[in-house]
């Protein structure tokens, strides 16, 4: 049996329109989407961007048959198109790459490819051109050092992600949507899915591509359409909007200009580590922060970041090492998670949906989750109205879009959630506050309300440590930042001394050394006495 991959269904003009939209709307209990009219070419990338909530998923959702319009019509292929489910619409060569992974961890990675159309024979699934079929399908999207019979719980979230493109590319495909696909994504695997949409245009593929990342859009797309509250406020080809342009129609302001950090007034330091290691992923780190300042900390994937805050909350163990906290500093002993809030510690994790938010529950449930102290009433039951007041005293400072506190936090934009996550945290009012990617999945205009907020906490004489992916985030909103290269925190730059250039080749000059040292040893004779 053989499996067609990503192939067009006929052969198209390039730029000639495939999908027409005129008037389409969407209203739940407010409205979503208004009257928006799009027309996608054949193989060109239209980007789809826009603040978290401005209705760029659900426009997704609705070409790709997930949600119904309330009106407004569709053409296809110069035919009316209303597709009533997902698999009408992949009948006819739409599919969609949703944020939300769509796999199913207990089967290998061949399974979940081909979990609709597995080759058997008398009944019996025939292993050997399953593995054939995956291993070509895997290859195109760069996962070819991966064994097709790999469980897809055992692969990290990047790699889950590529399993799901490398599916929506199996048999006939003329619409491919990404929704954020690169979120999660290395930059090796970020460069595969780039040589794969290029593939997919010279075919005649018509993508259409959700994301915040505006370097990405400029690189890959070649038209863009701005939604905001609903509706497409502008379309044209990227040439017509460079990046400061797209932020300022996203939000419907200059953003940059409300934001600009300025060196805080830091006073005695309030939180040190010293040599602190575990394994070969934290080796001997050691640095302070100072009341009111945002230290930063950069470094590759797979540098150590995410592990040092882990070791710091106390929800990995340490090796050795010591933690202090305090003015003045006195060492702390953490051994958990409790420890740490107990002693002043929060930490904002990068995961907001695995591991931060219980998402089917309401804002204030959210928001009550740890901190049953500032809600109890008589006995220790929960006083309705203390959660009430707490939860609208967040959501004004957090500046949260939603229709009530009783709202499920599924229901929000990732950007809302993430302030969800953050509200809850500052509650505590805890003297040190650790942030891991506070701003993945976040649109440019609630990035800078998030900025606004770390830089307001600062200012009260917090001490802040701030993972980030972006260096130009640090760059931003940064006292100093750290280097960290291979599981080493290899140098610390303050304000003014750091360039993006000398950010990167700290970032790799610790895999140089290790590297460099292997060298050394495997060239080095052995002798045996």
């Amino acid at each position: 049996m053989q499996v067609a991959l990503g192939n067009p269904m006929s052969t198209p003009k390039s730029g000639s329109g495939v999908l027409a939209l005129s008037q389409i709307s969407k209203v739940y209990s407010t409205p979503v989407l208004t009257d928006i009219d799009l027309e996608l070419e054949e193989g060109l990338v239209l980007a789809l961007t826009g603040e978290n909530g401005a209705g760029k998923s659900t426009l997704s959702k609705i070409i790709s048959g997930l949600i119904l319009p309330t009106r407004g019509t569709m053409t296809y292929c110069n035919a009316p198109f209303s597709p009533i489910s997902r698999r009408e619409a992949e009948s006819k060569g739409i599919r969609m790459v949703m944020q939300e992974l769509n796999l199913l961890p207990t089967l290998t990675i061949a399974e979940n490819l081909f979990f609709k159309r597995l080759p058997t024979m008398n009944g019996w699934i025939r292993y050997h051109q399953l593995h054939e079929q995956a291993r070509y399908a895997m290859a195109r999207v760069g996962l070819d050092s991966l064994a097709p019979d790999t469980l897809v719980g055992e692969l990290g979230i990047g790699h889950q992600q590529m399993v799901e493109i490398a599916r929506n590319l199996i048999g006939e495909c003329r619409i491919l949507i990404l929704d954020e696909p690169t979120a999660m994504l290395t930059g090796r695997e970020v460069e595969c899915l780039f040589e794969q949409v290029e593939q997919l245009k010279r075919a005649g593929v018509s993508i259409v591509y959700i994301s915040h990342r505006l370097e990405e859009l400029a690189r890959i797309a070649d038209r863009v359409a701005v939604l905001r509250d609903g509706r497409i406020v502008s379309i044209g080809t990227m040439d017509e909007h460079p990046a400061h342009r797209l932020v300022t129609l996203m939000a419907g302001r200059d953003t940059e200009e409300e934001f600009k950090r300025k060196e805080g007034k830091m006073g005695a330091t309030i939180f040190r580590v010293n040599n602190l290691h575990r394994g070969n992923r934290v080796r001997d780190v050691s640095f302070e922060v100072k009341s009111g300042e945002i230290f930063g900390i950069s470094g590759l994937v797979g540098s150590g970041r995410t592990e040092l805050l882990r070791v710091i909350f106390g929800a990995d163990a340490k090796d050795s090492g010591t933690i202090s906290i305090g003015n003045p500093l006195r060492p702390s002993t953490i051994r958990s998670p409790w420890d740490a809030v107990k002693q002043g510690i929060a930490l904002i994790t990068e995961d907001r949906k695995g591991e931060g938010l219980l998402l089917s529950q309401s804002i204030a449930s959210n928001f009550a989750l740890g901190n049953f102290d500032v809600i109890a009433g008589r006995g220790g039951w929960v006083d309705g109205k203390r959660l009430e007041k707490m939860s609208h005293r967040q959501i004004d400072a957090m500046r949260i879009r939603c229709t009530n506190v009783h709202q499920p936090v599924e229901e929000l934009s990732g950007g809302n959630q993430q302030k969800v996550l953050i509200g809850r945290w500052l509650e505590k009012n805890a003297q040190v506050l650790l942030f891991d990617e506070p701003t993945r999945g976040v649109d440019v205009s609630a990035k800078f309300d998030i900025y606004g907020l770390l830089a307001a906490e600062a200012n009260k004489g917090k001490g802040l440590i701030v993972v980030s992916s972006e260096l130009r985030e640090l760059m931003l909103i940064c006292d100093r930042i750290g280097v960290m290269s291979a599981g080493k925190l290899v140098r610390i730059f303050h304000r003014g001394e750091w360039t993006q250039d000398a950010l990167l080749a700290a970032a790799f000059s610790g895999y140089a050394k290790r590297e460099a040292l292997l060298a050394t040893e495997q060239s080095t004779p052995r002798v045996t006495i």
